[in-house]
């Protein structure tokens, strides 16, 4: 990605997602929006103008991101999985696309943008 893009952050944890749009920042991207649940995020998602997406796989309470995947791949939005599992807790149907490993690293997240 080389020109500025409105990226959304589905994260549960503040200080990881604080982390990724200070990330996003030095990477000269712009941060959509941050979300800490599958509604809140549907909601962005919803609201439009959203370029490209991180989404942690596991979200507090035990929910996991795969309804904002669907909904991005509906809209036609690129997205990347944010995990510190392994690729097996991505839904199957999203195996397909990038995955950014925990702990973040700024070479990481560039790397995965770049991806998308």
């Amino acid at each position: 990605m080389t020109e500025a893009k409105q990226i959304l952050i589905v994260e549960d944890e503040p200080l990881i997602a604080m982390m990724l749009e200070d990330f996003l920042d030095i990477l000269d991207q712009q941060v959509a929006g941050s979300a800490d649940s599958v509604a809140t995020a549907l909601e962005r998602v919803g609201q439009g103008g959203i370029d490209a997406a991180i989404l942690d796989v596991n979200l507090r309470g035990g929910e996991k991101s795969t309804p904002v995947a669907e909904a991005l791949a509906a809209a036609g939005v690129p997205f990347v999985f944010a995990t510190g599992g392994g690729d097996d807790s991505v839904d199957v149907r999203f195996r397909d696309r990038p995955v950014l490993q925990k702990p973040f690293t700024m070479d990481g997240v560039a790397k995965a943008l770049a991806a998308l």
